[in-house]
């Protein structure tokens, strides 16, 4: 199999035109029409995953995230994305990132596994994006807004969404006297979408990277959430193996067991 076989397929599940301006999707190292011997899925492409990929004879690295955002001008083994890209060109590893293209889609997307993970119904995308006449196939969006089926109070959703997220930790704003029955979310960076959770009518937004002063934005209308960058994507990896696996079941996918997740909690 060439790699161009399975690049093909994730960009027909998440087209590279999807993705935000700002974005760096698709191939980033590696040639298309080179052989496949397996392929690693991660949430980053770090040195480590790179390693952990050769280890296992996987000669193509799938990750939501770019390790290459911005342009580089020099490569020097100093910085993580260099050493990355350095490692990866040298054992002859390909580099692959399916990122807000693959936020931009509900069907088989980041928002859309999150609310698999909480069980939750009637999923939307929070901030609809229209879809040219050609694209009716996708539904596309921005977040996500879902129907919790059993209303918990605030106390008993944080409990629920730990449990079924793994988590140990969530920062949020104030517990609302209101059952949760509404959720909005989005993985990632999704403070831009606060106004369009209250909107909707969410008891609470899940969410990451808020900031000390954005947290007051909820005014009292929302339970905010911020359960961690790594922590809303992290079952991006099960995804993604889910998808290559089911299309590709006689080839080899695996997941890194590297956590990438750059923050610690002591």
């Amino acid at each position: 199999m060439i790699l161009q076989e399975i690049t093909d397929y994730l960009e027909q599940v998440a087209p590279l035109r999807f993705q935000e301006s700002y974005d760096n999707a698709g191939l980033i190292v590696g040639d298309k029409n080179m052989e496949v011997s397996g392929v690693m899925v991660s949430l980053d492409a770090t040195e480590e995953v790179i390693d952990d990929a050769i280890a296992q004879d996987c000669n193509v690295v799938v990750s939501h995230h770019p390790i290459v955002f911005k342009g580089i001008r020099k490569f020097n083994p100093s910085y993580y994305v260099d050493r990355a890209v350095i490692k990866a060109i040298k054992h002859d590893v390909a580099l692959y990132a399916i990122h807000t293209n693959l936020d931009n889609v509900l069907q088989d997307g980041v928002n859309q596994k999150i609310s698999q993970r909480l069980e939750l119904s009637d999923v939307k995308p929070l901030r609809q994006h229209p879809a040219a006449p050609m694209e009716t196939a996708y539904v596309l969006g921005a977040g996500a807004i879902a129907t919790l089926s059993s209303g918990l109070s605030g106390s008993e959703f944080i409990a629920y969404v730990k449990d079924k997220m793994g988590l140990q930790i969530i920062k949020h704003t104030k517990i609302l006297d209101q059952t949760i029955t509404k959720v909005a979310l989005c993985g990632g960076s999704g403070s831009f979408l606060l106004s369009q959770a209250i909107s909707a009518g969410a008891q609470v937004f899940i969410t990451a990277d808020y900031k000390y002063h954005e947290f007051f934005d909820a005014n009292g209308e929302i339970m905010i959430m911020d359960i961690g960058h790594y922590e809303s994507e992290y079952y991006t990896i099960e995804l993604l193996h889910e998808l290559l696996s089911k299309k590709f079941p006689n080839f080899a996918a695996r997941s890194t067991k590297v956590v990438t997740n750059p923050v610690f909690y002591s």
